[in-house]
């Protein structure tokens, strides 16, 4: 289960980091709310995936899910830089996700 809250942590890093530029350094209330209510998401998530997963799996695991995730939207969404460079940079952060997964002894 740990690794399941795990991966909505991460998607729900996604979510707020992909509205942080609404919110306009945090001066529009509508996207600042839905920024700070992911955010929370997000913490409880990933501290509840720490109970069966460590915590410096888990945090790397959290942080490459946001990165590659929001890099995604990004290039998709938002028309940011698709180049070979970024996108092999981007495939390293996944398999290091997938090599932390496949070699954790959490549950």
């Amino acid at each position: 289960m740990g690794w399941i809250y795990l991966l909505l942590a991460g998607v729900c890093e996604i979510f707020y980091a992909a509205a942080m530029p609404r919110t306009d350094g945090f001066t529009k209330l509508g996207p600042s709310a839905f920024c700070m209510v992911f955010i929370c998401f997000s913490m409880y998530l990933l501290s509840i995936a720490t109970r069966t997963i460590p915590v410096g799996t888990a945090y790397a695991v959290w942080v490459g899910i946001g990165a590659v995730g929001t890099a995604v939207y990004g290039a998709l969404m938002l028309d940011e830089d698709r180049s070979l460079p970024r996108i092999l940079c981007f495939l390293l952060i996944l398999a290091g996700i997938v090599g932390l997964k496949l070699l954790s002894s959490g549950k």
